[in-house]
């Protein structure tokens, strides 16, 4: 091994250097060159729509972004809680439509009906069946005024 084989480290160094300074400056162009997402080339690009609303946009999905990433806890119990008032509010919704309906069925029993001794736990089984369809309620008399 002669001494003018050895490299001196700093010269590589050097020489490296160069070379990646000058890939980043054009990995800069690279990027610079993207194409633009499908929905900012059809709303702003087509269609016209102000700039301002694009940067509001980005703002917008910038700040989802980070609080999702700071706040994953958080967003995950959130979106928790909506989904199970989602998945209970069909059962919730059915269930307050039969307690109306019996509200109903029983003000209509004791109005037009003959309810002499039948006691208020009778009434209310008849108003039940009669929401599911029953028509025992038919078999009681009306009212004769």
């Amino acid at each position: 091994m002669n001494k003018k084989e050895k490299r001196n480290p700093k010269e590589s160094r050097n020489q490296n250097y160069e070379p990646n300074k000058m890939n980043t400056s054009e990995n800069s162009k690279k990027k610079n060159d993207k194409e633009l997402p499908w929905w900012v080339e059809l709303l702003f690009v087509q269609i016209g729509l102000p700039d301002k609303l694009l940067i509001k946009i980005l703002k917008t999905q910038k700040r989802a972004k980070e609080l999702i990433n700071n706040d994953k806890k958080s967003v995950i119990t959130v979106l928790f809680i909506i989904t199970t008032f989602s998945y209970f509010y069909p059962v919730i919704k059915h269930s307050k439509n039969k307690l109306d309906c019996e509200v109903v069925a029983k003000n209509y029993i004791v109005k037009n009906k003959n309810t002499i001794g039948i006691n208020k736990r009778e009434i209310k089984m008849l108003s039940t069946n009669f929401c599911y369809g029953g028509e025992e309620i038919y078999e009681i008399e009306n009212l004769k005024n």
